[in-house]
């Protein structure tokens, strides 16, 4: 399948659901600071997702699970474990994340979904890095979900 690849913010994306690159869930979400994708969740969607996430205790690399979108307008967000215990994103987390959020996506009947750049920020990858790991990992997908990869851009 080939997602669409747009500029702009993940949250403002016409779509059911979003992904969101979480941690293992081995340190208690209340005592991250979470950065990108998770603030922005934190902000404006309140603490109910990352309660309902660390309800699954750790999270396998590359695996994903779903939530409700808190106060977000969304049907759910796919939490996936896109970084290594040190903070990194190898080629693995990152495909793995893909087809699991994607597995997850479809197993609930969703139609529609976007992504950040998973291993991009805190798993200290380029954006160029995430996005062709990313795109390799669509292509091994055949799928008629509408998925939109988003490459942060901020508001202004």
């Amino acid at each position: 399948m080939k997602p669409s690849i747009v500029s702009g913010d993940l949250l403002d994306q016409q779509v059911e659901v979003i992904v969101n690159s979480w941690n293992r869930n081995i340190i208690p979400w209340w005592l991250l600071l979470p950065q990108g994708v998770s603030r922005a969740i934190k902000k404006c969607g309140g603490t109910q997702p990352f309660r309902e996430v660390s309800a699954y205790g750790p999270i396998p690399l590359g695996e994903a699970r779903l939530t409700s979108a808190g106060r977000l307008p969304f049907k759910g967000i796919v939490h996936v474990d896109g970084i290594n215990m040190f903070w990194f994103a190898a080629e693995y987390s990152v495909i793995q994340s893909v087809h699991n959020a994607m597995s997850v996506v479809e197993e609930n009947g969703f139609h529609s979904a976007a992504f950040p750049l998973i291993g991009a920020g805190s798993g200290n990858r380029s954006d160029s890095w995430s996005l062709e790991r990313m795109l390799d990992a669509f292509d091994t997908i055949e799928s008629s979900v509408e998925a939109v990869i988003v490459t942060y851009s901020p508001k202004g």
